[in-house]
């Protein structure tokens, strides 16, 4: 097998998923996946993809996320995970993970600041009225 690279989005985060064969070590922006997301909540987010396909240990994954903050970072560091375990062998871990959700982009973005508005997407100018 070849290095699969996937892209993951999440928000303003960018992922760059490197999988290839391995022990499965994940490194994040050059750091152990561990010290960049710590945390047991955070861990089981991004072991949920290896959990549903079963496939923990058998791969090593070399990330590069950049933009947006730390928990869109991670949902897009889980979409280039599923997206990369997706395309391994035959492609048959593809209806696992789609029924997880789990390639499934969040398309949900801050929404734009209106012009002539109070600042905020969605504020409105105060009107006197006395």
């Amino acid at each position: 097998m070849d290095v699969i690279s996937t892209v993951g989005r999440r928000k303003e985060a960018l992922a760059k998923v490197r999988l290839m064969p391995g022990q499965g070590q994940v490194t994040v922006n050059g750091r152990s996946i561990a010290e960049y997301f710590p945390g047991t909540i955070l861990q089981k987010q991004y072991s949920h993809p290896f959990e549903i396909t079963q496939l923990g240990g058998k791969f090593n994954i070399s990330v590069k996320v950049e933009g947006g903050g730390k928990a869109s970072q991670l949902g897009a560091l889980i979409h280039g995970i599923s997206r990369a375990l997706a395309a391994v062998e035959d492609k048959k871990y593809r209806p696992l993970l789609k029924k997880a959700g789990l390639l499934t982009r969040d398309a949900r973005v801050k929404e734009r600041r209106k012009y002539g508005h109070a600042g905020k997407a969605r504020a409105k100018k105060q009107s006197p009225k006395r």
